[in-house]
């Protein structure tokens, strides 16, 4: 309070849980600022916000910390303290704590039987730890209610006066009047609900008449609001109807309100920032997994989604050939077997148990049918982006950050079966190399405007714009210059700077990291992503244990170089697997090098003893877990994969477990707390922090040298195993722009809330230049020919051939 304002008024204790449920630890959170904004304020954060005047307070009583003393105890060194009101979480670096550690939630300890030393106070509730009396040190820490108080409690107490108390007469007087009006109350109320309001009601159907006419009104629409919080132990129910107990030992908290879609207030664990505060890359680790197989599938992954089709006359062996297999299999339910595999294999439990596992990111995989399809591509279009909306509201709601991974693109990066189709590279390779590579840059260009919506941008925080695409066959320079372009055309839809758009990761191609050291001088947020794994080389007999300190040896070192070199680098992929073994982990029915079984391969052993999981003993259990503690500590930002692994209908179980994070976690072999690795290699701090400044969308972002821009010029003057891009098949910028759509939110008993923004799908309205679509006149090609095909002869017809206008390029703002 100010020095003018009354002192000693009487305050009521915080609404901290919720009385209909009091069984659950809910809690009504405090409000949430606008969602489109990136900065605001909270009263009595800065020193200004709090009277100079203290002359007001109780005789004898000191100026109480908790008021925010501590912000002007020294007028050249004001600090921050930790006890703070609304909803701005923000804390020092190191922290853990909120809002809801803070003293005044602290004080009403309506927590029941979780006392202050527990949950999200974690025994360690500091009133102001920065400042130390006599024999303490670092703060004093809160002794529980009722028992034997402490300095700091007292001066809250000699702050706030107590209630006077009322007398006899007048509790007597004031419960007489209470009886009256309750009787009649008791008289009233029946009359009116059996007598005049059924006379003056209009029936259900007359309303929802009058609604249909009259669309744009709100009445009887929109429920309160009422806010959703809760933490370790909570209830949780799903759209379907199922519950589950929300488990998360490290302080995560999660929330979500139907009328509120779009707070950030939900963190994953108490170490990890809320989505709502700056994830600090570089400081903050990201301890991800993928969700493969999900959106974009892979056999080994969910091998019972191809198993019905083995026996075809061809059988399923990517997702191409599975969606024109159950096309044809109409009496399974056709493509929408795949909606359903959507729809089951991941839920929002498996984003509240990542959280729980201690994990702060997910890398969902998906393919480019997600926005749109072509020709007698038979891929299922469109319907995966509504369940990766649901995967942004799931990761909302517990706090978790997404990497978009576009895994598969058109005419293949790389030719395996997670890329859609198993066969030949198609895109910067070949004839349609270039057209393919046009067709691409617009699905970036469309994921890009929408996930730097202000409505998604501080969820879908990365964004990998090609999973593992060949570098040695494409040629460095051409997927170079093709990342180059990508870039500026997802600074074209954000904007440069911090908080403006992802941080966008970049593959290396499998080429060596140190050669992407110098390319993009001063690029605004880039990662560079890798994918180390040792089980696809040569295969070896050694046994687990032998593992134990293998990534520290061989990743470590490489990663701290490039983290110096190049600036953030993050290991999009890597498994517990030492060996090929598991079912089809190579492709369908192509074998396993380690049994002997893959071309051109000899026999190393049996797989029994590494896919038996149900009969691993404790030796193997904690040797794999070792191993998985030394990758996390040697890759220091990375993303398993994968997180779930389905059972075969076969055998009924999951045959690859080297590549499961849930089912680790399930049998020991996985760690609980994967804060575990901290220190495994040998060094807790093997790389020196910060970025450099431009790394992470500060001074300098954006501002790469003409020198850098001329080199990275798009197109490529020519494409591998094609020729010259002038002769080649090419698309132009003149169709109608694809936009994807956002969620629909709906409250209890009505239609869609109108009052929810989800955005149009298009962060910048400037950035209007058409879709890449065919030439009328034009002769093109299969998109998946494959690269020994010559290209159509003549191109065009007459002079229909056109020029491709370079895209607007994006202005970098002032050092």
């Amino acid at each position: 309070m100010s020095g003018n304002e009354q002192r000693n008024v009487n305050y009521d204790r915080l609404p901290l849980t919720n009385d209909d449920h009091p069984s659950n630890v809910l809690y009504n959170a405090p409000p949430s600022p606008d969602p489109n904004i990136s900065t605001f304020h909270t009263p009595h954060l800065n020193s200004g916000d709090l009277a100079g005047d203290i002359s007001a307070m109780p005789p004898g009583a000191a100026p109480p910390r908790f008021l925010g003393a501590a912000l002007y105890d020294d007028p050249g060194a004001p600090r921050i303290r930790d006890s703070y009101a609304s909803s701005h979480n923000t804390v020092p670096s190191g922290g853990n704590g909120s809002e809801y550690t803070g003293s005044v939630y602290a004080l009403n300890d309506t927590l029941g039987a979780q006392p202050l030393t527990h949950g999200p106070y974690g025994g360690a509730y500091h009133d102001d730890p920065r400042d130390n009396f006599p024999g303490e040190q670092g703060g004093h820490p809160m002794s529980p209610m009722g028992r034997s108080q402490n300095r700091l409690m007292e001066e809250k107490r000699a702050a706030y006066a107590p209630p006077r108390t009322r007398s006899k007469r007048k509790v007597i007087v004031l419960a007489i009047i209470a009886s009256l009006i309750l009787l009649i109350l008791a008289v009233v109320i029946p009359i009116y609900f059996f007598v005049v309001r059924p006379s003056s009601q209009k029936s259900a159907t007359e309303e929802a008449q009058e609604s249909a006419a009259n669309p744009t009104s709100t009445k009887g629409t929109k429920p309160p609001a009422i806010a959703v919080f809760g933490g370790d132990g909570s209830k949780i129910t799903m759209e379907d109807g199922n519950t589950f107990v929300y488990k998360n030992q490290f302080g995560g908290t999660w929330y979500w309100d139907e009328n509120d879609p779009f707070n950030n207030g939900a963190r994953a664990q108490s170490w990890s920032p809320a989505l709502n505060e700056t994830f600090h890359y570089g400081v903050d680790k990201i301890r991800g997994v993928n969700i493969g197989g999900w959106l974009n599938t892979e056999p080994f992954i969910s091998p019972a989604l191809f198993e019905p089709y083995l026996t075809n006359s061809q059988p399923a062996i990517d997702e191409w050939t599975l969606s024109q297999a159950m096309a044809a299999d109409t009496a399974r339910g056709g493509l929408k077997q795949l909606e359903e595999h959507y729809k089951t294999f991941i839920t929002e439990k498996d984003f509240a148990e990542i959280a729980g596992a201690g994990l702060n990111f997910v890398r969902i995989p998906i393919g480019y049918w997600a926005i749109e399809t072509r020709g007698d591509e038979p891929f299922l279009a469109k319907i995966s982006w509504t369940y990766f909306l649901k995967a942004i509201k799931w990761a909302r709601k517990y706090g978790i950050r997404i990497n978009l991974d576009l895994h598969s693109v058109p005419g293949s990066q790389n030719g395996w079966n997670h890329s859609g189709r198993l066969g030949t590279v198609n895109f910067l390779n070949g004839p349609m190399g270039y057209a393919n590579a046009q067709r691409t840059l617009d699905y970036i260009r469309i994921l890009a405007e929408f996930i730097s919506q202000p409505q998604y941008k501080d969820v879908v925080t990365m964004f990998g714009i090609m999973n593992e695409p060949q570098g040695p066959q494409i040629g460095q320079d051409a997927l170079a210059r093709f990342y180059f372009e990508a870039y500026n055309i997802i600074r074209t839809a954000g904007g440069v700077g911090e908080g403006n758009g992802p941080f966008i990761s970049l593959h290396d191609g499998f080429i060596p990291r140190n050669q992407w050291s110098d390319l993009f001088p001063n690029a605004d947020r880039l990662s560079l992503d890798t994918h180390p794994y040792l089980c696809f080389g040569a295969q070896s007999s050694a046994a687990m244990a032998s593992y134990a300190k293998t990534p520290c040896a061989t990743w470590a070192s490489q990663v701290n170089t490039s983290m110096g070199a190049f600036g953030l680098t993050n290991a999009g992929e890597w498994s517990n697997a030492v060996t090929d073994c598991g079912l089809w982990l190579n492709g369908v029915n192509l074998g396993i090098r380690y049994e002997g079984t893959y071309q051109g391969e000899t026999r190393t052993g049996s797989c029994t003893p590494w896919t038996d999981w149900q009969n691993y003993d404790v030796t193997m259990k904690n040797a794999i877990k070792d191993f998985a503690l030394a990758s996390m500590d040697a890759l220091q930002d990375y993303f398993f994969w994968t997180w779930k692994i389905g059972n075969s209908t076969r055998s009924g179980k999951v045959e690859t477990p080297a590549w499961s994070y849930q089912l680790g976690l399930e049998n020991g072999w996985m760690p609980k707390d994967p804060r575990e690795a901290a220190g495994v290699c040998g060094n807790t701090n093997p790389w020196n922090p910060p970025l450099r400044p431009w790394q992470t969308g500060g001074a300098g972002a954006g501002n790469i040298p003409a020198s850098a821009t001329d080199a990275l010029s798009w197109p490529p003057p020519t494409i591998s195993n094609a020729g010259a891009i002038s002769l080649l098949p090419s698309y132009t910028s003149t169709g109608t722009i694809v936009t994807l759509p956002g969620p629909t939110f709906t409250t209890k008993g009505s239609t869609a809330t109108a009052t929810v923004d989800v955005g149009n799908g298009w962060a910048n309205a400037a950035d209007n230049a058409g879709m890449y679509v065919e030439v009328p006149t034009c002769s093109y090609l299969d998109p998946w020919i494959g690269p020994t095909a010559a290209p159509p002869s003549p191109l065009c017809t007459g002079a229909a051939r056109r020029h491709e206008p370079r895209r607007p390029q994006i202005t970098p703002p002032p050092s």
